[in-house]
């Protein structure tokens, strides 16, 4: 424990102020992966926990958003290991965490829910690298060293889940139901996604 508490003392000021200007981003990210904005502050707090441990190894030349979002990606798949199981939010219980988290009461609350909900009925397989290009505006090379996964991988997941969402917010059907074969999204999702989410 004292060497740990070392280490993050010893993080130099110029990573201290890289990783402060990515927390915002981070949050953001998190909560995308876990829709609950207690769950999400866990996967924050233990993604800067261990970017501080680990500052070492982070390599100047990288990005630090990327490398953030890495170690989240894997401390929420630690805890998606640790509960065994995933419990999707309820309808009332998702409108109550949208409503609280709403700052601007101008913006449109249905589509906004509405959003949310049709995000949430993708598979994260598919949710993840979709945020991750469309919100953080990541390269498929990004996201692809984020997940851990090949290139070609995202890009067909990211395929399927603009046409799936697409799907769903039209009310044409549920996410489960689409394939890669019904066609490229229309290029509002992506806007509407920087948009609302």
């Amino acid at each position: 424990m004292q060497t740990q508490v070392q280490t993050q003392v010893q993080a130099p000021p110029p990573f201290k102020s890289q990783l402060l200007s990515a927390l915002p981003r981070l949050r953001r990210y998190a909560r995308s992966l876990a829709f609950d904005p207690s769950v999400a502050d866990d996967i924050t707090q233990s993604t800067v926990e261990r970017a501080l441990t680990h500052w070492h190894q982070f390599d100047q030349q990288r990005n630090m958003l990327v490398w953030l979002l890495s170690i989240a990606h894997n401390a929420y798949l630690d805890m998606l290991r640790r509960e065994s199981r995933t419990t999707p939010m309820a309808d009332a219980e998702l409108h109550r965490v949208m409503d609280a988290g709403a700052t601007d009461p101008t913006e449109n609350m249905g589509h906004r829910i509405d959003l949310m909900a049709a995000l949430q009925t993708l598979s994260p397989e598919q949710r993840e690298p979709l945020l991750l290009v469309c919100v953080e505006q990541l390269s498929y090379a990004e996201v692809a060293e984020v997940l851990h996964v090949p290139v070609g991988t995202v890009m067909s997941r990211v395929f399927r889940a603009r046409a799936n969402l697409r799907l769903v917010l039209e009310g044409h059907a549920s996410a489960g139901s689409a394939s890669a074969t019904d066609g490229p999204a229309r290029a509002v999702v992506p806007a509407t996604l920087r948009r609302v989410v």
